[in-house]
């Protein structure tokens, strides 16, 4: 299952959203999550095994916000769909791509190629937020 990698067109919320708008977006991300899964996997288990989250938001004026604040609601979204309990979570890598700061990728992976079409697909610049689940355990070593 991993790499699982996906994106939502959408503005991330953030712990200070209301209630209700949050646990929309927590759905948001839960769904897109569990369809990425079951487009890549034939079948789907949940085991404890540790895991690193990457989420890039591309916004498309600079972020009122934290980006840190974007996180919480991402990874409690994920229970149930990528990990089976958040504290599983040992590395988060968390990064915003304002539009002003020039910034490219060496060789994105195709779902972050998707993700990076997805910025200018509609006649207008969309946000775009890009997240990857993986257990690559690399993050471990410390050089």
């Amino acid at each position: 299952m991993f790499p699982l990698e996906f994106h939502l067109t959408a503005v991330p919320l953030s712990l200070q959203a209301s209630g209700a708008s949050k646990e929309r977006w927590k759905g948001m991300v839960a769904q897109a999550a569990r369809q990425r899964a079951e487009e890549t996997v034939e079948f789907i288990w949940l085991d404890d095994t540790p895991v690193a989250v990457t989420i890039f938001y591309f916004p498309t004026a600079p972020m009122a916000g934290d980006i840190d604040n974007i996180v919480k609601p991402i990874l409690d979204a994920l229970n149930g769909q990528a990990y089976t309990d958040d504290r599983l979570v040992e590395c988060v890598v968390s990064q915003k791509f304002e539009p002003e700061a020039a910034w490219s990728f060496g060789s994105p992976s195709a779902p972050l190629t998707a993700a990076l079409d997805a910025i200018s697909a509609a006649d207008e610049p969309q946000p775009v937020v890009y997240i990857r689940i993986d257990d690559d355990l690399s993050w471990r070593t410390q050089a």
